[in-house]
């Protein structure tokens, strides 16, 4: 390792050891950029890192290289697609650990659940539990995207930036004829991202919002 490319010592595993600036710096920039919806330009990058442009547009190029970087409008850079290659092991675990909570919501309400992540500028669904004892239910599928801006599970993330932390409630914005209610996964480092219900016809805030606020508070709690 060369001198330049040395930053502060840390403790690992008893001992002190050196780490890399570059990479200090390259994780850092990964870290600034996912907190930013509507991506950063060099100049604010730079000016968030301390750091000049000339490093930021290394560390840009290089990043963009692998996949973990993209360029959006504007002259502007948000985290890429190849990051959802990295996190591709974190969803399973996520799946794993909220199934019971999503099939304890779902069979309690008779509503399907669904566990949303925030992707960039859009809500992903990486766990969907439909309930068992209900002639007929919303069909919703893993995978399936849409518009933080659109539906309760994007918009109760958005709440959580701001510092909410209760649920919201929409009608017909994802589906016509279908209602939605999802509360924040509140203190989750790393990860963005809300549990909900959606159902066909309207659901009953008062009693559904509530239930969603626990069922997110008991995933936060398993997930800790």
């Amino acid at each position: 390792m060369c001198v330049a490319d040395r930053a502060p010592a840390n403790l690992y595993g008893g001992a002190v050891v050196e780490i890399s600036q570059t990479l200090d710096r390259g994780l850092r920039l990964l870290e600034v950029l996912s907190g930013s919806s509507g991506g950063l330009t060099v100049a604010e990058a730079s000016a968030v890192l301390g750091v000049n442009r000339t490093i930021v547009y290394r560390l840009l190029a290089t990043l963009e290289q692998h996949g973990l970087v993209r360029r959006v409008a504007g002259g502007r850079f948000s985290v890429g697609f190849g990051v959802l290659t990295l996190a591709g092991s974190v969803q399973p675990s996520l799946r794993q650990v909220a199934q019971p909570v999503l099939r304890s919501l779902a069979e309690d309400l008779g509503t399907t659940a669904h566990l949303t992540i925030a992707d960039g500028v859009e809500a992903l669904a990486v766990a969907v539990v439909e309930p068992t004892r209900t002639d007929y239910h919303v069909a919703y599928r893993v995978g399936s995207r849409h518009a933080l801006e659109r539906g309760a599970a994007g918009r109760a993330i958005l709440g959580a930036r701001s510092g909410s932390r209760s649920y919201v409630a929409t009608a017909g914005e994802l589906q016509t004829g279908a209602s939605g209610v999802a509360a924040p996964v509140l203190d989750l480092p790393g990860v963005e991202a809300s549990v909900g219900v959606i159902a066909l016809g309207a659901l009953d805030a008062d009693t559904v919002g509530p239930r969603t606020v626990a069922a997110a508070a008991e995933l936060a709690a398993a997930l800790a």
